[in-house]
């Protein structure tokens, strides 16, 4: 299984972007697809999560500024992320919970860098 993270850039304070990662490879469920984000220095923080059923949780800090979204027929993950700060600048990655048949595996895209301008 492969997950491709893309979306990210350079955005100016208050601006948006929207990341996506898709999931490939021998699926048969997607359980729970998640957002983290690293920041120069710091660890690696749960950002958003989205279950099977569509039921959402964000930390406390983008909570009505991102949306986390998902798209069964794809196997893809959204992040809608609004009025953003330079606080938010860190790498993103996306993370998903497979179940390839046999058992579940947590598997990880490779990152991508978003950065906000004051």
């Amino acid at each position: 299984v492969q997950l491709q993270a893309s979306g990210g850039g350079l955005v100016q304070s208050g601006g948006s972007l929207r990341l996506s990662c898709a999931a490939s490879g021998r699926i048969y469920r997607l359980n729970a697809m998640d957002w983290y984000r690293q920041a120069p220095g710091k660890e690696r923080e749960l950002v958003a999560t989205i279950t099977s059923g569509g039921s959402t949780g964000y930390v406390a800090s983008v909570k009505g500024r991102f949306t986390v979204s998902r798209d069964g027929d794809k196997n893809t993950v959204y992040l809608e992320m609004n009025r953003l700060k330079p606080e938010d600048t860190a790498v993103y990655y996306c993370k998903a919970e497979v179940f390839d048949g046999l058992r579940n595996n947590d598997f990880w895209g490779q990152g991508t860098l978003v950065t906000v301008s004051s």
